[in-house]
């Protein structure tokens, strides 16, 4: 056999984590807390229906929707997203300078096509996505972790590194952050522009779970603060309108828009043209608002009913995030337990058969930091089945607790 290229080595470790990720996500006699889905309810289905039915006739956008279309997208997608999506969040930007994807994902592909050599080094939240990384590990880019609390990235720790590691990029998830589910403050958005601008370096601001938001106050995207077009703003429509569209956006300005378009063409021509159109219209016929209000109080529901099975049913001390939108909520048992290692009991175990992702394989820096820590998302499990999953999860950790504690009195 031919021999592989040093990038899938380079790739292993996050790759691991995404495939078992899925493979729990598949798997129903799991309770799966670990993929990040919407709820089931809210995927419109037939307002898409009825919408395809009237696209996809000659006389209408049919042809339209079958054939090949523009690398940058369509113009009405591309022109009800910053209507309905962008400006309304502070951002002022042009049909020219937006761009639809094939998923929010590609955006982090498009962007180390544009930017990462081999060794490149990208600053990273601690922890972060670990689908990202991935791809940041796949063009063989050096990942270098910046400290992160409870209002994000530590902005004195990310001037420090920038100076230190001299990055092409900067890597961050603002609002209900993947996988913590916290917000970057205000201050700190502000000043992580400034810093971007003042040192000269991108960043490339991932924005997917923004317009998902059930309490607290709304802050404006990064993007909404630049001026020297040091910022790249992704989003996907994954979360509000349909996961299996595969459809994303950025926002970038020259001559940052023009290489990513240089980088898409020479990836896959455009993005599918019959998902766009759909989309497009589904935002055009004014369904989007009502649907919004929908999939903001399915999910509040669902993470109400997440915090309150922790706090009942998890081992004494443990600590974890209390979310003000998005679909994530981390958790931190106490010392002494190791995720990694429970997944496999909590999974195969037939008492229990509940999945979650551990929380190691968010922190680049590696050395077991988060060994005791998981992500637990809620979007796509009901009300019911999340707290009858937490209490068996519960129980599980406070069997090995009292385990873990017998050992260590012994």
């Amino acid at each position: 056999m031919s021999k592989f290229a040093s990038r899938m080595k380079s790739m292993e470790k996050s790759a691991a984590v995404i495939r078992n990720l899925f493979g729990a996500m598949n798997d129903p006699e799991v309770i799966s807390f670990g993929g990040g889905a919407i709820a089931r309810e809210c995927l419109p289905v037939e307002t898409i229906r009825e919408i395809t039915q009237d696209v996809l006739q000659r006389e209408t956008r049919g042809i339209e929707a079958l054939s090949y279309g523009p690398v940058m997208g369509i113009n009405d997608l591309r022109e009800v997203t910053i209507s309905d999506l962008i400006e309304p969040k502070g951002v002022r930007t042009k049909v020219d300078n937006t761009m639809i994807l094939a998923g929010g994902l590609e955006a982090m592909n498009l962007m180390c096509q544009v930017f990462i050599d081999p060794g490149d080094v990208i600053l990273v939240e601690s922890p972060t996505f670990v689908h990202s990384v991935e791809i940041f590990d796949m063009f063989q880019a050096r990942c270098i972790a910046v400290d992160t609390d409870e209002n994000g990235m530590n902005m004195d720790d990310l001037e420090e590194k920038i100076k230190k590691y001299n990055p092409k990029m900067i890597y961050l998830i603002p609002t209900f952050q993947n996988p913590t589910g916290r917000t970057l403050s205000l201050d700190r958005r502000k000043k992580a522009v400034v810093l971007a601008s003042q040192y000269d370096v991108v960043i490339l601001e991932d924005d997917p779970y923004r317009d998902i938001r059930y309490s607290g106050v709304e802050l404006p995207p990064l993007k909404s603060f630049d001026t020297t077009g040091h910022v790249v703003m992704a989003n996907s429509f994954s979360k509000i309108f349909s996961p299996g569209s595969r459809l994303g956006y950025l926002v970038a300005e020259e001559p940052i828009i023009s290489k990513l378009a240089d980088a898409k063409s020479a990836t896959n021509s455009h993005t599918a043209i019959l998902p766009q159109i759909i989309c497009a219209e589904f935002f055009k016929r004014g369904h989007f608002p009502e649907h919004h209000k929908r999939l903001c109080a399915i999910h509040k529901e669902r993470r109400d009913t997440m915090l309150k099975s922790i706090d009942r049913f998890f081992p004494e001390g443990t600590r974890r995030t209390d979310p003000e939108g998005g679909l994530f909520t981390w958790a931190e048992l106490p010392a002494g337990f190791n995720t990694t290692e429970l997944l496999v009991e909590a999974t195969r175990n037939p008492e229990v058969k509940v999945a979650y992702v551990a929380g190691e394989g968010f922190f680049t820096e590696g050395n077991g930091k988060g060994n005791n820590c998981m992500r637990l998302s809620f979007g796509a499990v009901p009300p019911d089945k999340i707290q009858m999953g937490m209490e068996k999860l519960g129980k599980l950790f406070c069997q090995h607790e009292r385990k873990y504690s017998w050992t260590v009195g012994s």
